[in-house]
């Protein structure tokens, strides 16, 4: 059975998260713990704890990574989850790296840290937004008309029926207003999001240099990464370790192009499956037409996943 496991990003992170995994499970007390002792955090703390922490994102981004990796070793090992390809949603996709084999744990807590940190230092608080569109016949052309001449870019095309966009704050306000005044726009749901930057925006781009330098500093199983979908380009990594970091590096200030990555992962599938502290790529997939029968389980806690695991 071919079988596909996707990851969560940043948003999807929630007091508790892996709580029950950390208890029940040695595997993935050892995620914990070898996570905490890479960034001198406890990471116990700021997952299972009303720690305000938990939300800002340079503790955000390590924080789940280490969650979702903490369930999937626990899957793993004894519910006998394997798969051949991994995807995951922005900051997911390190962890998908992690569970490929492309990057070690403590090394992937440490990037994403980083990660975090020089992201919220890009643009002051305030200058940025993020607002998302939901449309049931979206055309994505459209709403990148709407862009035209201001500081706004298509941060994700996240489904069939949504898009993301990001930049300057007062820009992404006349966006909106520019796309809900076209007559395809009309019936449009846009929702301004509680976010701390404008994640994949060009206002991100003045980071991406020294981020670069950050992911040469760590080792790459580049080879592994194949078995991982990229943000940015909707197909499998390469293999080679420079394409890898230029596609880590581009996927700061670039598009997530989830709907191309969807399309990759969906190809060959025989199911699909969620693991993370939530289920939001579950409804992507569901609006796949391309879906068709491959099933999608979505694993959030130790019940569901014995149910999942149980057919």
């Amino acid at each position: 059975m071919s079988t596909v496991v996707v990851f969560p990003g940043q948003g999807s992170q929630k007091t508790g998260m892996a709580r029950d995994f950390h208890e029940a499970y040695p595997e993935s007390r050892d995620v914990f713990a070898e996570a905490s002792q890479a960034l001198d955090l406890d990471l116990c703390q700021l997952c299972f704890e009303d720690d305000e922490r938990l939300n800002l994102t340079e503790f955000t981004q390590p924080a789940i990574l280490t969650a979702e990796i903490a369930m999937l070793r626990a899957l793993k090992a004894h519910h006998g989850l394997e798969a051949d390809r991994f995807g995951g949603h922005s900051l997911g996709e390190y962890t998908a790296l992690v569970a490929a084999g492309a990057i070690g744990l403590s090394e992937a807590v440490r990037i994403v840290r980083e990660r975090g940190r020089q992201m919220q230092l890009a643009v002051a608080s305030g200058k940025g937004a993020m607002a998302a569109i939901i449309q049931r016949d979206l055309d994505i052309a459209v709403v990148e008309s709407t862009l035209e001449g201001l500081q706004v870019d298509i941060a994700n095309h996240n489904a069939v029926n949504q898009v993301v966009i990001s930049g300057e704050t007062q820009a992404v306000e006349q966006a909106v207003e520019r796309y809900r005044a076209e007559p395809a726009g009309a019936s449009a749901k846009v929702r301004m999001l509680t976010v701390s930057a404008p994640f994949h925006s060009r206002m991100m781009a003045p980071i991406e240099p020294g981020f670069r330098d950050v992911l040469l500093q760590h080792p790459w199983n580049a080879e592994a990464a194949t078995k991982v979908v990229c943000n940015v380009t909707g197909r499998m990594h390469q293999g080679s370790k420079e394409a890898l970091i230029d596609a880590l590096t581009a996927q700061i200030s670039g598009t997530v192009d989830w709907v191309a990555c969807m399309g990759t992962l969906i190809d060959g599938a025989q199911r699909i499956i969620e693991v993370g502290p939530g289920r939001p790529l579950r409804g992507f997939f569901r609006g796949m037409d391309a879906l068709g029968e491959t099933p999608l389980h979505s694993i959030t806690n130790l019940t569901s996943a014995g149910h999942a695991f149980s057919d």
